[in-house]
């Protein structure tokens, strides 16, 4: 397994199933929410009133799009609401499909299922509102995911901005108290690593 660098999530703080057929042997999971007033950042929100909370959001996937467009990856946008036919996601680069499950964990593990099922070998996970991220990250993150079998980016707030793996590990995604500080330990305690002393450069 490789950890990547510590990220902070700036989002927070600041601010139809359709055949395809792999061009890629690596698959990017983008999860995202809709854009819509009083629906996203709302912890954010609770500070500087939702439509400033909606711009910073905007801002984020305006960056997350930025970023991903470029990858040598097919790139699936998981969409919490609604899949949008016309939106920042250009279809000719996105594939669009639809979160589904309870919680969290339960969503993540059906997104990874559906693209191993595809036929991809590797496969990486983002949330879309870290405007530190940027393109090398993620294509070094699969460089990992050549010889490790996975790979986690641990955030400052105890939890993750990137998870990745070369084949589906259930219990990674159950039995966690999502947007708590004990997500990322008690992940890594399903991936058998125990508590890191350190978990690389801080950003």
């Amino acid at each position: 397994m490789a950890i990547l660098g510590v990220k902070t999530n700036l989002g927070n703080q600041q601010s139809k199933k359709v055949f395809h057929l792999p061009s890629s042997k690596s698959a990017l999971i983008v999860f995202t929410r809709n854009p819509e007033l009083g629906k996203c950042k709302t912890r954010l929100a609770a500070t500087i009133g939702d439509q400033s909370a909606l711009d910073v959001y905007r801002f984020l996937l305006d960056h997350t799009v930025k970023i991903t467009t470029p990858l040598a990856a097919d790139v699936y946008v998981y969409y919490s609401e609604k899949i949008k036919d016309v939106d920042i996601w250009d279809t000719s680069i996105f594939r669009k499909k639809q979160q589904q499950g309870h919680d969290l964990g339960h969503k993540m593990q059906h997104a990874f299922t559906e693209v191993f099922n595809m036929g991809y070998q590797r496969a990486i996970i983002i949330g879309s509102d870290l405007y530190d991220l940027t393109t090398q990250e993620l294509e070094d993150a699969f460089l990992k995911l050549e010889d490790k079998e996975f790979v986690i980016g641990p955030a400052q707030d105890g939890g993750y901005y990137l998870l990745g793996m070369k084949h589906l590990k259930p219990p990674l995604f159950k039995n966690k108290k999502w947007g708590t500080q004990r997500v990322l330990n008690d992940t890594l305690q399903d991936l058998e690593l125990g508590k890191p002393s350190n978990l690389g450069r801080e950003k």
